[in-house]
């Protein structure tokens, strides 16, 4: 048996090591990593780096490397690789299931504007901030590189590349992060305005709970959707199971 997970998150990480624990003696795990972070840390089973080249190449691969059973354990923002999935998965005539974290709410005294992309995101801030918390990541700066008027604390995990905004202060971390660190850098620089992916998972969820304490408004940016009929589960276990559903008996 041969399943291959496309990685790159907390949950996938577990996964990996669920499934080495559960699959049969000489079945493989294998993790795809996209290679946008350098230096991951070590992960259970093997591991692959790079792209595949598109639904075609992963179907491909899938068939080169007799792959049982695919699951996306993606970042819920990596859409494109989803759909890529879906496809090689359906060329290959390989299971195939998403892993995703369920995406957070809003609880009493949130502050909370839903936007459809980050340009949309960006076009709200005038409204609302002037020192913007935007934590969305080293990529899609360019939706903010025009806002000059504003002054941004960019959070990454590693250093941004251009365009990005004029005016701007890079903050190099990794999460998790807590609850009383929040709310120091929110106090430290004055921020008015947060901006975030709804990624999802307790991990990066404390900037929402300083957010709500300081009364400051939250743009969260929707998640893509799912591709259609790919079966979803919200944890590595539940994804554990729904394997087993598909294939049978892993021992």
């Amino acid at each position: 048996m041969h399943v291959l997970v496309l990685g790159g998150t907390a949950e996938a990480r577990r996964l990996a090591g669920l499934l080495v624990a559960e699959l049969p003696e000489g079945a493989r795990v294998t993790s795809s990593l996209a290679g946008r972070v350098a230096g991951p840390a070590p992960l259970p089973g093997e591991v692959r780096v790079g792209g595949f080249g598109g639904a075609d190449g992963l179907a491909a691969w899938l068939r080169t490397h007799q792959v049982d059973a695919l699951i996306d354990a993606t970042h819920p923002f990596a859409g494109t690789i989803s759909f890529h999935a879906a496809a090689a998965a359906a060329a290959a005539h390989v299971p195939l299931l998403a892993l995703r974290r369920p995406g957070w709410v809003p609880g009493e005294g949130d502050d909370w504007h839903p936007a459809a992309s980050l340009e949309e995101a960006a076009a709200m801030l005038s409204g609302l901030g002037g020192r913007v918390f935007l934590t969305t990541g080293r990529t899609g700066l360019a939706a903010f590189a025009g806002l000059d008027a504003l002054w941004f604390l960019v959070r990454s995990v590693e250093p941004p590349q251009p365009p990005s905004p004029v005016r701007m202060e890079v903050l190099i971390d990794r999460g998790p992060f807590t609850l009383e660190g929040e709310r120091a850098l929110i106090r430290r620089h004055r921020l008015d305005v947060l901006v975030t992916k709804d990624s999802g998972g307790a991990a990066t969820a404390p900037k929402l709970a300083a957010a709500r304490e300081a009364r400051i408004p939250v743009v969260v940016v929707r998640r893509p959707p799912v591709p259609d009929g790919v079966a979803v589960a919200g944890t590595p276990e539940e994804a554990v199971t729904l394997l087993r559903a598909r294939l049978g008996p892993m021992r």
